[in-house]
């Protein structure tokens, strides 16, 4: 499991997160949501030490986040934040060889191979793995930095809001591998979502943040309510029920 305790962060006099303590369970699809400015992806960044530690501590099963070795960490968390820049003449199989770094440092064994082209198999990227990424549409190109997310065979993948400029044909095909991933592989996935019906319908348990504040958190049956939206999001939209499911109405 993932700890967060007493985690405050602030930017030019701005308190971004507030005081947050929050356990996120070991197994399974964990959604932070929340509205613009709620304080998501500074939570993720803090988690996967993407931004410094100012106040708090931070612990992945054990291992605190802050001062652990940079290797010792990418063996335990595997990340793919908002923005990832590659030179686009990497072809895909390149892309994700770069997952498994952490375990070989660019020597590539024949189990570092074997993991790589699990990963290009999982996505669906075989077809494309000699295409260079500048060739592929954004969604293509998105796949591939997850699957090199993936290819890094870490417990826990962290993502964050990789639905971005994703189609629903898209979203929906990632959405079910990250499924997948937890229920056949055990992966414990924590993921940015701003589509809430994404998170209702794949997720095991939400994170919910407002104004730097967890707002609260459970189960996506019990969470995802008229009285959320209207208290966090400040929306009036009906919550629908599909096959036990709730489903935020346009």
């Amino acid at each position: 499991m993932i700890t967060v305790e007493n985690l405050s962060y602030t930017v030019a006099n701005t308190c971004i997160l507030k005081d947050i303590s929050v356990t996120l369970p070991k197994g399974g699809i964990t959604a932070l949501i929340g509205p613009n400015g709620a304080g998501k992806s500074s939570l993720f960044s803090h988690i996967a030490r993407l931004l410094p530690l100012q106040t708090g501590r931070i612990s992945v099963e054990g291992l605190e986040v802050s001062p652990s070795n940079r290797q010792a960490l990418s063996r335990k968390l595997a990340i793919l934040p908002q923005e990832v820049h590659f030179a686009t003449r990497l072809t895909v199989k390149e892309l994700v060889q770069f997952g498994r770094y952490p375990h070989c440092q660019g020597r590539l064994r024949s189990e570092d191979h074997a993991m790589v082209t699990a990963a290009l198999e999982a996505f669906g990227l075989m077809s494309l793995a000699d295409r260079f990424l500048d060739t592929l549409s954004g969604g293509q190109r998105h796949k591939a930095h997850v699957a090199m997310t993936y290819a890094q065979d870490t417990d826990y993948l962290l993502l964050d809001e990789p639905l971005n400029n994703l189609d629903i044909a898209a979203s929906r095909a990632l959405m079910a591998l990250l499924r997948r991933l937890a229920d056949e592989e055990g992966k414990t996935i924590v993921i940015v979502l701003h589509d809430i019906n994404f998170a209702a319908q794949y997720a095991d348990h939400l994170v919910v943040l407002k104004d730097g504040c967890i707002e609260r958190e459970g189960k996506p049956a019990e969470m995802v309510t008229g009285a959320l939206l209207a208290d966090v999001f400040g929306t009036d939209a009906q919550v629908a029920v599909v096959d036990d499911t709730p489903f935020v109405m346009p």
